[in-house]
């Protein structure tokens, strides 16, 4: 995928978890959500998605931490890091305490290394 200025967009549930369906490696979409944001390029395409909602494990979903559920992209260099330090930021502004997220075993996880402090002081 080339190099392209990316920015923030909002998107619908119905839109993030069809670009979920077409565009993840291995997973369906999450079945709910809090909310879900995109990254698009210049002309306006949607090249990433985020969806973020309650914690899947019980003993996280304490009311003060959310989980991104879902990420998903077209490819594009450095869209899943722009999702994830505006979720953080997102989730922080509804007032949540913790942004937790997983990858799996074979993945290098270089955006979340990225965005290491998702904890509010």
């Amino acid at each position: 995928m080339s190099e392209s200025r990316l920015h923030l967009v909002p998107v619908r549930s119905r839109e993030a978890k069809e670009f979920v369906r077409l565009w993840h490696r291995h997973h369906p979409p999450p079945t709910g959500q809090i909310f879900s944001l995109g990254a698009a390029d210049e002309a306006g395409i949607l090249r990433a998605v985020a969806l973020v909602g309650r914690p899947v494990a019980r003993h996280l979903n304490d009311g003060t931490t959310l989980e991104v559920t879902r990420t998903a992209s077209d490819g594009t260099r450095n869209a899943n890091s722009l999702l994830y330090g505006a979720a953080w930021r997102a989730a922080k502004a509804l007032g949540y305490r913790r942004l937790i997220t997983y990858t799996q075993a074979g993945e290098s996880g270089t955006s979340q290394i990225a965005r290491t402090l998702w904890q509010a002081p």
